[in-house]
């Protein structure tokens, strides 16, 4: 079966009585180079096993499985695990877990089902939640590269540089996570029902170590990032306020701005991470002394 021939898509959906759930934001690839070519990039092989979210019919998921020592798929909609099992037959390093990825225990997924093996992450996510999923895969901290499509606003944002517009908290979040790289489009004609937007795949290889080490430590940097985008069309010291004006006022706020060397009309969208790691120990710093113990400034 050709899972990407329209017309063998819709009669095997036909004899499993399904219908696409637009909550769910399924749209079925009919384009037969995307799931080969998204296969290719994730780099899986004998050595891997792969996690994939969303396999509807299993198109990227026979692609995978033809690569990689085991698969993984994790589906939410019911609807779908018959047609899985009718697609999937005979593929003996296959594994369905129905359920919802943002509610499983990823960890230990990983450590069950992809001992011995490198654990990669490749997937077409759906695209209503594809960031707290990307956040919930970051933080298993499991796997060594995590490979998806996503819509082209989104890989834009994950890979946009400072004094961008695309650039923001989510940026910076997996870039001091990752080393994330857009690889190629997808027009809307490639998938069943066709989407209003141009789709993306990104490679994210996974950090080791992250990009930079505020010793104010990963909770007070991220604050720090959430307060320089809270008003983006604001000053940096305006937007910090909103997080650190109660504590430092505003004149606290903009001493400790001057003491990085940076402007005190720079907005946060002009940061880079190192320029980020050194605001967030200034802040750290000012807050200590304010009279808060490092404890108590990180939350």
């Amino acid at each position: 079966m050709d899972l990407c021939n329209i017309q063998e898509v819709k009669a095997l959906l036909g004899r499993h009585g399904f219908r696409f759930s637009k909550s769910m934001g399924q749209n079925f690839l009919i384009a037969g180079w995307v799931p080969r070519d998204i296969a290719a990039a994730g780099g899986g092989d004998g050595t891997c096993g792969v996690l994939e979210i969303g396999p509807g019919i299993g198109c990227l998921t026979r692609e995978l499985c033809r690569q990689a020592a085991k698969v993984v798929s994790v589906e939410l909609d019911p609807a779908l695990p018959p047609v899985l099992a009718e697609t999937m037959a005979g593929a003996e390093n296959f594994t369905l877990i129905p359920g919802d990825i943002l509610k499983l225990d990823i960890p230990r997924l990983v450590d069950e089902h992809f001992q011995g093996l490198t654990p990669l992450v490749c997937a077409n996510l759906p695209y209503n939640v594809a960031s707290p999923i990307l956040g919930a895969l970051v933080e298993a901290k499991r796997f060594e590269a995590i490979t998806v499509m996503v819509q082209r606003e989104v890989a834009l944002r994950l890979a946009a540089r400072p004094g961008t517009g695309d650039y923001g908290a989510l940026s910076v979040y997996m870039q001091y996570h990752t080393q994330p790289e857009i690889l190629f489009d997808v027009p809307p004609a490639c998938f069943l029902p066709a989407p209003k937007v141009t789709s993306s795949v990104i490679r994210c290889r996974v950090r080791r170590e992250p990009a930079v080490s505020a010793a104010c430590g990963e909770a007070f940097f991220f604050r720090t990032v959430k307060g320089a985008f809270a008003l983006r069309r604001k000053t940096l010291c305006n937007s910090l306020c909103t997080v650190f004006g109660s504590r430092l006022g505003k004149e606290g706020v903009a001493a400790a701005i001057a003491r990085c060397g940076l402007s005190p009309t720079v907005r946060g969208e002009a940061l880079g991470l190192e320029e980020f790691a050194l605001l967030a120990d200034s802040l750290y710093e000012a807050v200590r002394r304010s009279g808060e113990d490092g404890k108590d400034a990180a939350n």
